[in-house]
């Protein structure tokens, strides 16, 4: 099969014909129909994250179809379209049992452990780590994996703070903050601010209905901020995650606000007396849980989600890349093979 593999960090990929996986006992063989392109695969490219094992396969974000099954595997039957759920944990821990794999200590990512997505086909280790894809189109459903489930993990963090009449601040309107937005106006009924720098993407924020977009070039962002919130920032979703989004963030928060920082940016935010006295609250937000992902297809299949991919044929896996780096990708683009 084709696949695009990271044969040594910060290198380009390189388009290979290697073996196709087999399913051993419990297994299943996925046929890739769409995957995901991330920032996450793009710092693993360039050598900002050290990948877990040299050869790898990139690609977390996945759908396709069933098409081998390993012995012993019940459930699911041969072409069935189905999303890829990507955390795949040990499956006998408090976390996994919890059903929240994704932070299982053993816990293996598709595409950053294990082979991904990036490929004609993938190994998926257990028909649990499957869900049926229904009629969604294929490309649009392999965003939901990560794009899609992982801010809504964020913004389910954030339902309680978000009363009538609250406030709740966006920070980055790329492939993830598309969809809090839209988690925000499903789920709760706050007014939503969006800081985004790109013109195009302040566009898409105002046509899916946040109340207030910004420029997040502005010099006087945070008194811009300010001025547009009622009564402060009751809940804030940073989906870069710089030092500048997350002090923006954590100045803008109304006393016992909530800041949910999902962006890899590797900022610092320093946390003083003034954060303490104001009981503000920061935690992190890590993908979502299996569970999370189905209640996200359920509402993609509900049709109460719009979700905007471009795509490209995997040989054009470097140059999406390379795009996403310079900040021209608008959702999500994901790769065909």
């Amino acid at each position: 099969m084709k696949a695009q593999r990271l044969e040594s960090s910060g290198t380009p990929l390189v388009l290979k014909e290697i073996a196709t996986p087999i399913p051993g006992p419990g297994e299943v063989l996925v046929r890739i129909a769409a995957a995901g392109v991330c920032h996450s695969d793009l710092h693993l490219r360039d050598g900002h994250f050290p990948p877990f094992r040299i050869p790898l396969t990139l690609g977390h974000e996945n759908a396709g179809w069933v098409t081998e099954l390993g012995e012993g595997v019940q459930g699911i039957k041969v072409g069935e379209p189905v999303v890829v759920y990507g955390g795949w944990g040990c499956g006998l821990c408090t976390y996994c049992q919890g059903g929240a794999e994704q932070l299982c200590d053993k816990a293996r990512w598709s595409g950053l452990g294990p082979d991904g997505g990036f490929a004609e086909y993938m190994l998926v280790p257990s028909a649990r780590h499957l869900i049926p894809a229904g009629d969604l189109d294929l490309g649009e459903a392999a965003a939901l994996t990560d794009a899609g489930v992982t801010p809504y993990r964020a913004v389910k963090k954030a339902v309680s703070r978000l009363i009538p009449g609250s406030t709740a601040l966006i920070i980055g309107f790329g492939g993830l903050g598309q969809y809090g937005l839209q988690y925000l106006k499903l789920l709760t009924s706050a007014r939503v601010i969006v800081v985004e720098s790109s013109a195009s993407k302040r566009e898409l924020a105002k046509s899916l209905g946040a109340d207030v977009v910004l420029d997040g070039t502005s010099e006087h962002l945070l008194e811009e901020v300010r001025a547009a919130a009622s009564d402060s920032i009751s809940a804030a979703l940073d989906f870069v995650g710089i030092d500048a989004t997350l002090q923006l963030a954590a100045s803008a928060l109304a006393r016992q606000g909530l800041l949910v920082v999902v962006g890899l940016g590797g900022g610092v935010l320093p946390y003083s007396m003034l954060n303490v006295s104001s009981e503000v609250e920061i935690t992190g937000s890590d993908w979502g849980s299996r569970n999370d992902l189905a209640e996200v297809v359920a509402l993609a299949q509900g049709g109460a989600l719009a979700t905007s991919v471009r795509r490209f044929n995997l040989s054009q896996a470097n140059e999406v890349l390379d795009m996403l780096g310079r900040g021209e990708i608008e959702g999500r683009a994901i790769l065909i093979p």
